[in-house]
């Protein structure tokens, strides 16, 4: 069963249920069991990876994006005229 979710949750590309799933990782006994479980928990690695990755290269655009709307606008005067 534990397999199986961990499949879907794969697939889902659901963090938080692979979250889940690894804090109650069971005792598996057979050996097909245990290198099927690497081979999926190599999978539910590289997907985290990759979107960690796409998070910070889109977190960089964003901030340059900003620091070039900041460069574009006119410069804040702060000025206070008594005489109006």
């Amino acid at each position: 069963m534990w397999l199986k979710e961990l499949k879907i949750a794969i697939i889902e590309k659901d963090t938080d249920k692979l979250s889940l799933l690894m804090d109650s990782t069971p005792e598996l006994g057979d050996a097909d069991e245990i290198n099927e479980a690497l081979f999926l928990l190599k999978e539910a690695t590289a997907i985290v990876t990759g979107l960690r990755d796409e998070t910070q290269s889109v977190m960089i655009q964003m901030k340059k994006n900003i620091d070039f709307l900041q460069s574009t606008s006119s410069p804040k005067t702060s000025k206070f005229d008594i005489n109006s």
